[in-house]
């Protein structure tokens, strides 16, 4: 069952940009599992496979940052800061979840949080004020769903709802995908569906085995790429939206595997680099 929760949070001294990459906000992640799973935080660092969670960075609440539009959630976050962040600046942080055993081993974290116990974010002490968990008006990123609900919520048919054949997904931090030893920033169908495809499969326990991607056409594009470089590495990722259409002659199976899909990159993420921030992606709906 994947959950994306959102950790509301106060540090209570300055963050350094230094701290706020996505490496330290691993180690973060990894200190909350092994707070109360040792030798699961341990598996979890040793392990070089895909993994069952995903990261957003660290988001300022209210910021005037040009990165980030100001509310809760907006489209394009903060992937990166210039700045310190200020103590008693309210911030909020996304961990999703892809599998229930990561979950129920973290369950003694949510159940029994301690806002006055201290995290630490390099030199910095963070509380964590609240987690939410299901949606918010404000805050898109919150959510949970059963795969067997995210599989029989998808539209399986035209039905004259175009939007049920028309996928508008948001890339909200840098996406890049791998082929072969090098990246490739390009969204193209086959590198966000196969993406999304392998994790599902992965964690779902539904298996889809054949995605009728030959069906799925890039119909409006609004991207451009941005560089994330720290002293070990650069990123280059893209960050912006594209509309994909599900045309021709399709079977109501295969558009219901496309639905979900699209409905599931909320939790997966795509591409690379999804445990240190990047690849946050989830699908709009026009009202």
């Amino acid at each position: 069952m994947p959950h994306s929760l959102v950790l509301n949070l106060l540090p209570q001294s300055p963050v350094s940009p230094q701290f706020l990459t996505g490496r330290h906000l691993h180690a973060l992640f990894l200190t909350l599992v092994s707070s109360v799973d040792p030798t699961l935080g341990d598996r979890l660092h040793d392990s070089t496979a895909d993994k069952a969670f995903t990261l957003s960075p660290l988001q300022i609440i209210n910021t005037n940052s040009p990165l980030f539009k100001g509310n809760r959630g907006e489209s394009k976050l903060q992937y990166s800061h210039q700045q310190p962040i200020l103590a008693n600046t309210p911030c909020w942080w996304r961990i999703s979840l892809l599998d229930d055993t990561l979950f129920g081993k973290l369950t003694q974290l949510w159940l029994n949080l301690n806002p006055n116990r201290p995290w630490h974010l390099g030199p910095a002490d963070l509380y964590i004020t609240s987690i939410e968990g299901t949606p918010q008006s404000i805050q898109p990123w919150a959510n949970a769903s059963t795969y067997i609900q995210l599989y029989e919520e998808a539209s399986d048919a035209y039905g004259g709802k175009l939007r049920n054949c028309s996928i508008n997904l948001t890339f909200s931090t840098p996406t890049a995908f791998r082929q072969g030893q090098y990246d490739n920033t390009l969204p193209t169908r086959e590198s966000v569906l196969n993406s999304l495809l392998s994790r599902w499969n992965k964690y779902s326990c539904i298996e889809f085995t054949q995605i009728a991607i030959e069906s799925i056409f890039s119909s409006f594009v609004n991207i451009h790429t941005e560089i994330l470089a720290d002293s070990r590495s650069k990123f280059i990722g893209i960050i912006g939206e594209v509309n994909y259409k599900i045309l021709g002659a399709i079977e109501p199976i295969q558009i219901k595997q496309i639905n979900a899909l699209a409905d599931f990159a909320l939790y997966s993420g795509v591409g690379r680099k999804t445990t240190m921030g990047m690849g946050m992606t989830r699908r709009l709906y026009s009202h």
